[in-house]
């Protein structure tokens, strides 16, 4: 087994405070201890929570986040963080969903990354939101996100 090199690592082992706005979140990656095998990481976050930008009022998702890495992993800590940071945060569930795979993209380039957002309803009407950085590799197993659609009451 490779060992994953901590250092640099600011956030890991240490009380780090929730930073107020995405923007100023840092993504803290590590390597990855199996560059030459083709593999999914799967990150969910059933408890997804950001503002509506117009009235102020909290909107909730369940996010679920695979991608295939290359040379980096995100650390969890940070990405912990970094989604907490949208707790006081306006922004659309678009804007939401898109700019945190964007993110992890930009952070990772992983070799594929997609996001789910299957965000709550409010005003009774469900938005799930999916954004992907591009075909996924041939021969890698990539599960269902295993989110069901809204049913309501029905």
């Amino acid at each position: 087994m490779t060992n994953s090199d901590p250092s640099g690592l600011t956030q890991l082992g240490t009380h780090t405070a929730l930073p107020d706005d995405p923007e100023r979140a840092v993504l803290e990656t590590v390597p990855n201890p199996h560059p030459d095998t083709r593999y999914v990481t799967r990150f969910t976050q059933p408890e997804f929570t950001s503002l509506c930008p117009v009235t102020g009022q909290p909107d909730f998702a369940h996010l679920v986040i695979d991608f295939i890495p290359n040379q980096r992993l995100v650390e969890s800590k940070s990405l912990k963080l970094f989604l907490g940071s949208f707790r006081n945060h306006g922004a659309f569930h678009e804007d939401c969903t898109v700019y945190i795979g964007k993110r992890i993209a930009a952070a990772i380039e992983p070799h594929w990354l997609r996001i789910g957002g299957y965000w709550y309803p409010r005003g009774g009407m469900p938005i799930d939101v999916f954004w992907q950085t591009g075909e996924a590799p041939a021969g890698v197993w990539i599960p269902e996100q295993g989110v069901a659609g809204y049913r309501g009451r029905g």
